[in-house]
């Protein structure tokens, strides 16, 4: 294989299939029409802080490996947050910023970063994206590259490639073979059980009605809700919205399939949404916002509705976001996320090297001390 390697400041020109083929079965957020939404729609560029600089794997005229690339000046909107490393290197005297994030921009979920064609050497496509971060980071004088929300698989691999493995936490949900939600619950202590029994009855007796839509059925009248919400969300948490209304208008557009609201009404009015992604079997919760609260509303659309629809439907895996202990209590497990950094100044890796060994030990003891406060009895 005659490898190839090109740095990319857009995904424009790559052809969409192509790029998908590499993609994997079970990650919409790595998928070009999603990326490439986010560019053509103000949500990533040099005015955001998220300049793409995706590196490409050739083999000849095919694309054979891509390892979706930023360079940021900042640190938010990623969900592994490095704030204190900036802190550090800005006291030592070390220039942090710019520095290389390889994610889906904020999208905290787990997927593949590299992406991989199944028919070539995969080893070899790997290290040629691994050097092709490095010429990036030459490139636009970067300080750093971090590779978040890996799987396993992947962590291992850039460990292996020189890179400094990291340890954090979310809450996710997997199939254990349940039949329907009430077998879901039937695992839960009494207590708990009828905690959640409780909060969906409280739901059910409001009057609201609840429905999930799939993008390819979304309204006019529910995509406007959507966006509102998602806006008057951000405003109300004095957060960044970090996307447009552009770029929503894109996903009904060009990815609908990938869309899945879980919406109520109140008196067939839309008063609030959870706006999740789908793909082969997987489940990803990632916005919600409400025009009015609405008690208990935020446990039924974020949480059990979706449950319920992934064990109706076969799902075997749902992400709910980053944060939240209060996931812990619907059934949502404490699990290990992974990523992977390079730091190019010597003392600040040197410093990072003897703390992320400790934060890995604290992160474990974390995951420990939380599972046998989970609502699943104990067998």
């Amino acid at each position: 294989m005659a490898l190839r390697i090109e740095l990319r400041a857009s995904l424009e020109g790559i052809e969409p299939l192509s790029w998908d083929a590499l993609a994997g079965p079970n990650d919409p957020f790595v998928e070009h029409a999603f990326l490439r939404g986010l560019e053509t729609t103000g949500c990533v560029g040099r005015e955001a802080g998220w300049l793409p600089v995706h590196v490409t794997a050739w083999d000849h005229e095919r694309l054979v490996g891509a390892l979706p690339l930023y360079a940021k000046d900042n640190s938010w909107g990623e969900f592994i947050f490095d704030f204190a490393w900036a802190h550090a290197a800005i006291q030592s005297g070390v220039a942090y910023y710019p520095k290389l994030v390889s994610m889906a921009p904020f999208t905290p979920a787990t997927g593949k970063r590299f992406l991989v064609a199944p028919d070539v050497d995969e080893e070899l496509v790997v290290r040629g994206l691994i050097a092709g971060a490095r010429a990036a980071a030459d490139e636009v004088g970067a300080s750093s590259i971090h590779l978040l929300f890996l799987t396993e698989a992947e962590r291992m691999r850039a460990s292996a490639l020189g890179l400094r493995p990291r340890l954090s936490l979310q809450f996710h949900w997997d199939d254990d073979g349940y039949s329907s939600f009430d077998d879901y619950l039937s695992r839960f202590r009494s207590r708990k059980r009828k905690q959640v029994v409780a909060e969906r009855r409280r739901v059910a007796e409001s009057g609201l009605e609840v429905r999930l839509i799939p993008g390819t059925e979304l309204r006019d009248v529910e995509h406007a809700a959507l966006k509102r919400f998602y806006r008057d969300n951000c405003f109300a948490h004095g957060s960044h919205g970090y996307l447009t209304d552009a770029f929503f208008d894109h996903v009904r557009e060009v990815c609908a399939d990938r869309f899945l609201l879980c919406m109520a009404f109140d008196r067939g009015v839309p008063c609030a949404t959870s706006i999740n992604f789908v793909k082969g079997s997987h489940l990803y919760g990632r916005y919600w916002g409400c025009g009015a609260n609405h008690e208990l509303l935020h446990f039924e659309l974020c949480y059990y509705r979706l449950i319920e629809h992934a064990i109706e439907v076969g799902l075997t895996h749902f992400e709910a976001g980053a944060q939240g202990f209060h996931k812990l209590q619907r059934g949502l497990l404490p699990t290990e996320v992974h990523s992977a950094h390079w730091i190019r100044d010597p003392r600040l890796a040197g410093a990072i090297d003897s703390y992320l060994p400790r934060e890995a030990f604290d992160v474990k003891a974390e995951i420990a001390a939380l599972l046998p406060r989970s609502p699943f009895r104990r067998c």
